[in-house]
């Protein structure tokens, strides 16, 4: 079963379709995340025997790293600029992405809902805008946590009376494919085998984060 935080887009209506392929580029091994050169094999249309080929990187050490066998950042310098020149892409890019902690989304949540309680709502929406963590978390398609952080924004502006930031309005047109319940919903449907829980917790969402696919009802109780 994939984690939860990963999930693909569709589009809303006739807005722009989102990069699907691109939301599997991470996978997490042991506390760290991967590369998937798989994925980005596939984006670049280039098989692992091309990649091989074109990089005289031996196809074992490719499809190592391409499993997670081999860390990435292990590599020696030679081995990673080929590969990164035969994919087209920088050492530090390449490197970058292997080397980045991604926390679980229920971690990410209540991070942020933290955060509000100890900023406050004014602070922590001037903080999450003039930093743009909406934008740069879209950027890495970290998509969940983005349309999260939006939402929070969203929400806590009209908790406030504050008029809606319109810079993140080409993310607002996107919504995760599927729903992204609580882990304590997705439990208590397992436990009593039924899904009306998960019914039940989607028409409580608080509809800033419903409208991305994200069931949240509550954000100011934390502890």
């Amino acid at each position: 079963m994939k984690p939860l935080w990963i999930y693909s887009f569709k589009e809303l209506t006739t807005q722009k379709s989102l990069d699907i392929i691109s939301v599997y580029r991470y996978n997490i091994v042991g506390g760290e995340i991967k590369m998937n050169l798989n994925e980005l094999l596939g984006q670049k249309n280039m098989t692992k025997y091309k990649l091989s080929k074109t990089s005289s990187v031996p196809f074992a050490t490719i499809s190592d790293i391409s499993t997670g066998k081999t860390n990435i950042k292990n590599c020696s310098a030679e081995t990673l600029y080929k590969i990164a020149q035969a994919l087209g892409v920088s050492m530090e890019e390449l490197v970058a992405d292997s080397m980045e902690y991604r926390q679980s989304f229920e971690t990410f949540k209540s991070n942020v809902c933290h955060m509000v309680k100890d900023m406050g709502d004014m602070d922590f929406i001037i903080d999450t805008l003039e930093t743009d963590k909406i934008r740069k978390l879209y950027q890495k398609r970290w998509y969940p946590e983005s349309l999260y952080l939006l939402a929070m924004v969203d929400y806590l502006s009209r908790e406030n009376d504050l008029p809606i930031c319109n810079e993140y309005s080409d993310i607002r047109s996107a919504r995760l494919r599927e729903p992204i319940y609580p882990s304590s919903v997705i439990a208590m449907s397992a436990f009593s085998r039924s899904d009306q829980p998960k019914h039940n917790s989607y028409a409580q969402a608080i509809p800033a984060f419903k409208r991305f696919n994200i069931v949240e009802s509550e954000v100011r109780n934390v502890y």
